[in-house]
């Protein structure tokens, strides 16, 4: 079974879908001239700037909410992978994907307000699903639906539930020996109690933990790179050396082509951030703005935060302290970087961000799986959903790792090729857009 997932996920995530990725940011960002640069300070000015305008959150708690879903255990675990994988050479290329991401990043949430619109209850409805349906046209409805259906499953079985509460319930059972079984069961009914109340209930989630949990994460990764701080620039030269040419095999490390630094570096970037998944966007057309540059700028910002910050931090943390050369791999992986240099401590502090960032990643993709199945069956069997969300969060405890990893990249790469058609193909109307809004200014 893990043999034919294999090959799936490298037929998915084979050379047309990562030139595809990487290509609409590359043609976004020269369309835009270089606007994740340029207007990057003026993106972190506007998500504290005042609301003006309809929605059904705030900007911040939308941006909030999306890196909820955004920073989870592809910062910690995903990382870890890639590395273990790709070599240290994986950390550039996820440097690449996020810098031409924050372009796709900002053309998804400008599209978001733009064409999004309000479903039976009054509850705005946003996204791929109708950026493709309004933008595009009735006739690319099909396209739209294979976004939502798409979507639903990577809720129900991709980042959404399985590769997150494997994440938790593994650093549980390794830091304090709760049976998985146990914490996925617990870890449904608390998702329970929030999802039920929709997306105020889960912004407001959102709102507290993420600055919270990123603060206490990126201050702890810090302190173990400056311990380190003889290792940072050899360790930045390899990164550099290994994108380019073959990680040769040290210690536990079992060596890496170019091609495997490549492929791992983009998908797990990818799988971190989710630029051009389609992912953000869903949670950014519920901002309480009339601008839609404005949030396409805020968007972008959670790429910046998610790779360029927080990536960057945990695969350093790996390099510099040696452990990618240890047998180790995944969650445990970063742990031993961490208590490397903190002791027991730094492994439970770990610990307790990894099960925030992947708790916060539940709750946010929740409610992406919810707007795609609103698209596709309307309002009357959100509680069905909702319902079925929580069964998978608890059946979460019970899977092993690898296949996790697997179906989750197989169900991301779905839902990324609707998404991106769109982005090119409504190119035109963002530059536009674009222009147009800083013309005004």
């Amino acid at each position: 079974m893990l043999e034919f997932f294999n090959t799936l996920d490298n037929i998915v995530w084979g050379a047309p879908l990562l030139i595809l990725l990487v290509g609409t940011g590359v043609y976004l960002t020269i369309r835009l001239g270089l606007l994740q640069i340029i207007k990057l300070p003026k993106a972190f000015k506007l998500i504290f700037a005042d609301d003006k305008g309809s929605g059904d959150i705030s900007s911040f708690a939308a941006l909030a909410t999306a890196l909820a879903a955004t920073v989870g255990t592809g910062n910690i675990v995903g990382v870890a992978t890639a590395i273990k994988a790709g070599g240290p050479g994986a950390l550039f290329w996820m440097w690449v994907a996020a810098f031409f991401g924050m372009a796709t990043k900002y053309a998804e949430g400008l599209l978001a307000i733009k064409y999004r619109t309000k479903d039976d209850k009054g509850e705005i409805s946003g996204g791929p699903m109708y950026y493709i349906v309004n933008g595009m046209g009735q006739k690319w409805k099909p396209l739209a639906a294979f976004f939502a259906i798409s979507g639903i499953l990577v809720a129900f079985f991709g980042i959404g539930t399985f590769s997150q509460v494997n994440s938790i319930t593994s650093a549980l059972d390794n830091s304090f020996g709760i049976s998985p079984k146990i914490a996925s069961v617990i870890l449904a009914v608390l998702v329970a109690a929030i999802v039920f109340g929709g997306i105020q209930s889960i912004s407001k989630v959102a709102e507290k933990v993420v600055p919270f949990m990123a603060i206490i994460y990126i201050i702890a990764a810090v302190a173990v790179i400056a311990v380190n701080y003889n290792q940072i620039i050899p360790m930045l030269a390899l990164v550099i050396k290994s994108a380019f040419t073959p990680a040769a095999a040290v210690g536990g490390f079992a060596g890496s082509l170019v091609k495997d630094a490549i492929q791992k570096g983009i998908a797990r970037g990818v799988f971190s951030n989710e630029s051009g998944l389609g992912s953000a966007p869903i949670a950014a057309a519920a901002a309480k703005t009339n601008e839609p540059v404005e949030q396409g700028l805020i968007s972008m910002t959670g790429t910046f935060i998610d790779t360029i910050i927080i990536c960057s931090l945990t695969g350093l943390s790996i390099l510099v302290t040696g452990q990618w050369t240890t047998e180790l791999q995944g969650a445990p992986l970063t742990q031993a970087a961490f208590a490397s240099v903190f002791g027991n401590a730094g492994s439970l502090a770990l610990t307790f961000s990894l099960v925030l960032f992947a708790f916060t990643t539940i709750l946010g993709w929740s409610y992406y799986g919810e707007r795609c199945f609103e698209f596709l069956f309307g309002t009357k069997g959100i509680n069905g959903y909702r319902l079925i969300f929580v069964l998978m969060v608890g059946l979460g405890g019970f899977l092993k790792l690898e296949l996790i990893w697997v179906i989750a990249d197989i169900v991301n790469g779905l839902m990324a090729i609707p998404n991106l058609i769109a982005l090119l193909a409504l190119s035109p109307i963002i530059v536009k857009e674009t222009k147009n809004y800083f013309s005004r200014l």
